[in-house]
């Protein structure tokens, strides 16, 4: 019977890995900049959940994928090679959304927004490489919109700066961005619903550039808003790039040349180039990875060493590694 069983887990893990792989189908339009590892992970069968958030740990070959579902580990860590190196049975994790890996150089740590609406829900946690929760910005189990106790409803994504400031897009019910000090003083706030200059709908995700550039991907309205990370001032949009459909996802490569940006419903990875100082201007594609139909792209992240580019994918299921084209010059 053991061996029955045995057998029987298998085939089922074999059967998930050809599923998984069967995601794996991309074609690249304009300039191919990336090309698909299917070597990475080792063993694809160990996602068990939907997959929503990947951050990357560059110094230390480290790549954390944070998934959602009923007794499954929230946050899966491998290696930049592939093999699964840790698996978090945390109970303070609800819903992850989104996630960034903090101050790799020196005393590193992992954010996770948790959108969740039990006990530890509607936060944004601060926890150490192994898993250990070391903070909790927001008021667990509370959604709102206070500033003083801070409170979030849905917080989407968090983006670090390497001088500690904080960076929220806080959700589709309080739409905003906020701007904390390292002590957590709100600094600046863009706050209000809309389609104007400085307002949004579902902001979900949040970068900051060398040139002190705040961009943020303005789902509901389908654009990229950008603004001063220093006044908060508004400094341009991008809108034309986004006629089929919204940016879900903002990062930069590490040589920051190029915007890399996910598109859910139209399963691609659109790669725009980065405008330099002092000049937003229009947004110009230069490389489209069109993924599967149902892969659903959902948040990004770059090794800042590499620059290899790994995807969540909600409807795979999976975290997929897209390497740099030596030729490509990323």
């Amino acid at each position: 019977m053991a061996l029955l069983l045995f057998i029987m887990f298998m085939c089922g893990a074999i059967s998930s890995h050809i599923a998984s792989r069967s995601h794996a189908d991309f074609r690249v339009s304009g300039r191919a900049l990336y090309k698909l590892d299917i070597s990475w992970p080792r063993n694809p069968e160990l996602f068990t959940g939907q997959v929503f958030a990947v951050a990357v740990n560059h110094l230390r070959g480290r790549v954390y994928v944070a998934q959602r579902g009923e007794n499954i580990p929230k946050v899966l860590v491998f290696s930049t090679d592939g093999e699964l190196l840790q698996a978090w049975n945390t109970s303070s994790l609800e819903m992850p959304h989104g996630m960034f890996l903090a101050n790799a150089s020196a005393d590193p740590t992992l954010w996770i927004t948790d959108v969740g609406n039990g006990p530890f829900g509607h936060t944004v946690k601060q926890y150490s490489p192994t898993g250990k929760l070391l903070r909790v910005l927001g008021s667990p189990g509370k959604a709102g919109s206070s500033l003083s106790p801070l409170q979030f409803d849905q917080p989407a994504e968090i983006f670090i700066h390497s001088s500690g400031e904080i960076y929220i897009v806080d959700g589709d019910v309080n739409n905003r961005l906020i701007k904390l000090s390292p002590d957590l003083q709100v600094l600046w706030m863009h706050a209000e619903r809309g389609s104007g200059l400085a307002q949004f709908y579902i902001p979900h995700s949040v970068a900051v550039d060398r040139y002190q550039r705040v961009w943020v991907a303005d789902r509901g309205n389908k654009r990229i808003q950008v603004f001063n990370s220093v006044t908060g001032d508004w400094l341009g949009s991008w809108g034309s790039c986004f006629k089929d459909d919204a940016p879900c996802s903002i990062r930069f490569t590490p040589d920051q040349k190029y915007i890399v940006v996910a598109q859910l419903n139209t399963n691609q990875i659109t790669l725009l180039e980065a405008p330099p100082i002092g000049i937003i201007g229009q947004c110009q594609v230069i490389s489209t990875i069109e993924l599967a139909e149902d892969v659903k792209p959902h948040l990004v992240d770059l090794d800042l060493k590499s620059s290899d580019l790994y995807v969540a994918e909600i409807g795979a299921g999976q975290a997929q590694k897209f390497v740099p084209l030596s030729a490509a010059g990323v």
